[in-house]
């Protein structure tokens, strides 16, 4: 019987996930809703770990039994220093989103551009091969949007942040992956006709613009933002005719490869999806 049907026992598999603040995450709705679909006895738990404290809270993992945990801000970079293994794609974004535990041993993964990668071609039909990718942004997830574009065969990728210095991290995850990369500042953009943008900063949040590229109906717009619902980088986008995403996909696929390196189960997405729609309806 799941954990969630009458409370976590001593056999349950504990999960949950580590940052500061996590009380807005919708990894608790979304993996428990799945555990419960398929009758497993795991349960999915918020961990509120301060900046300071996150060494310390991982390495209680192992002796706690947990079979591990997704790390979100601000840990990710740090928690990448500590764990006794690292994936290729955590080496290279220098983080780590989830952590296996396996025979006390921490493996660090970054499900970021494997999730991004299959987002874009389940749920978007956009294979990269060959295409110009255009980011906003040189943060954490642009260098994964980049990361997975790169490793997809990608033509080009062209990054859009305020100076060259902030592309530059950008530009060494990328080393030695053959793809042409460029940055951009944001007044430039108006010039380029990428055929995959992505909307890889905060700007939206609050209903602030961003300068947009030449767009059509073959070009595929992606805001990693999922709240609000509708952003203006979206709302113009889909003016102009092009295929448009939120994040919310995005996070699915991300959640699922978590799943599935802890559980080895393939994870059930439509009950994952309608979990995170029911919890972003909720009043914050």
């Amino acid at each position: 019987m799941p954990a969630s049907a009458e409370g976590p026992r001593s056999t349950t598999r504990v999960t949950g996930v580590i940052g500061w603040p996590v009380e807005h995450s919708l990894s608790p709705a979304i993996h428990n809703a799945a555990f419960a679909e398929l009758g497993l006895d795991w349960v999915y738990v918020p961990m509120p770990v301060p900046p300071g404290r996150v060494l310390a809270a991982i390495e209680g993992l192992a002796a706690l039994g947990f079979a591990g945990a997704n790390v979100t801000m601000p840990h990710k970079t740090e928690v990448a220093s500590a764990v006794d293994e690292l994936t290729e794609d955590a080496r290279r974004l220098r983080a780590v989103n989830t952590i296996v535990v396996v025979e006390g041993a921490l493996e660090g993964h970054n499900t970021d551009a494997p999730g991004f990668d299959r987002f874009l071609r389940r749920d978007a039909a956009f294979d990269p091969a060959g295409r110009s990718v255009l980011i906003y942004g040189a943060g954490g997830a642009a260098r994964a949007v980049a990361l997975a574009a790169a490793q997809a065969g990608a033509r080009e990728v062209a990054v859009a942040a305020r100076t060259a210095a902030r592309a530059e991290a950008v530009a060494e995850t990328l080393e030695g992956l053959g793809v042409e990369h460029r940055w951009l500042p944001f007044d430039a953009v108006t010039a380029e006709s990428p055929e995959l943008v992505v909307n890889a900063t905060p700007v939206g949040a609050r209903g602030e613009e961003l300068p947009l590229p030449a767009l059509g109906p073959d070009t595929v717009v992606v805001d990693l933002l999922y709240r609000p619902a509708t952003t203006p980088l979206q709302a113009r986008a889909r003016e102009a005719g092009a295929r448009v995403h939120g994040g919310l996909g995005l996070l699915l696929h991300q959640a699922a490869i978590s799943f599935e390196l802890w559980t080895g189960q393939v994870p059930p997405l439509e009950t994952m999806s309608a979990a995170a729609v029911a919890a972003l309806a909720e009043p914050t």
